[in-house]
């Protein structure tokens, strides 16, 4: 996959992304108005930029960010253009994790670039074994811990906790974290504070709109992590995608 076939939300006509984020965010008020969803607001401000295709894109704050930066990628799919864009504008060297079949197969027949590093284990509160269920939609990637009564027989996967990770790595500090595992963050992000785990700037997927999550986790992860330092920077008109920036002092809010 080359890097200049990957396209960005950014390039799209300021119009039609304004009218489209417009109708997001009406459709997440109608939900949290319904008791279905959240409508959370932003708590600190900061630069934006927003990377990758439609359905795969996340905003990041880019301050600070270099060749340098520790970046980790947690479930990456069969779409790599927001990982592709970090490599492209920051020369970075992208860790990108995702145990599911498809994911590895798919990988293993791009043509990537020399920083983009993949493994092909996952990510969790424990080391080891991790069951999945698989998608509603058998045409789709992704797999979840979540009982959601999906057809189709469960798989075995390996992961490991992001201690484990780093220690294997040889990371002591994690500048930019990207999390879209389909249900597991909320287990994630208790063990990262619990090991006390210096993050710069965690975005998370969060997946309180499935009835068999609901918002309760999502609010009290939410919670630990302000507790923690981290402020929320962004907030995808879905109302699924956060940004969080860990901040020097802990807020009182």
């Amino acid at each position: 996959m080359a890097l200049s076939n990957i396209r960005s939300l950014a390039s799209q006509p300021v119009a039609k992304s304004v009218v489209f984020n417009s109708y997001q965010n009406f459709k997440r008020a109608v939900r949290a108005f319904r008791g279905r969803d959240l409508w959370q607001r932003r708590q600190v401000d900061c630069t934006e930029l927003r990377l990758g295709n439609k359905g795969a894109q996340w905003c990041i704050c880019p301050d600070g960010l270099s060749a340098s930066s520790v970046v980790y990628s947690f479930g990456v799919g069969q779409d790599v253009s927001f990982e592709l864009e970090l490599i492209r504008q920051f020369r970075v060297r992208v860790h990108a994790f995702d145990p599911t079949p498809k994911s590895i197969e798919w990988l293993g027949q791009q043509s990537l670039p020399e920083n983009f590093v993949f493994h092909d284990y996952g990510i969790a509160d424990h080391d080891g074994i991790c069951v999945l269920l698989p998608p509603a939609n058998p045409v789709h990637v992704s797999h979840t811990i979540v009982n959601r009564n999906t057809p189709g027989s469960a798989i075995e996967v390996p992961v490991r906790r992001l201690a484990s990770i780093m220690k294997s790595l040889g990371h002591s500090k994690i500048d930019l974290l990207k999390m879209d595992v389909e249900g597991t963050e909320y287990g994630v992000i208790e063990d990262l504070l619990n090991a006390g785990i210096a993050v710069g700037q965690l975005l998370v997927e969060f997946h309180h709109r499935w009835p068999e999550v609901g918002i309760g986790p999502t609010v009290e992860a939410t919670k630990k992590l302000n507790r923690a330092g981290y402020l929320i920077f962004s907030v995808a008109p879905g109302g699924e995608e956060y940004g969080f920036l860990r901040v020097r002092s802990k807020p009182s809010l």
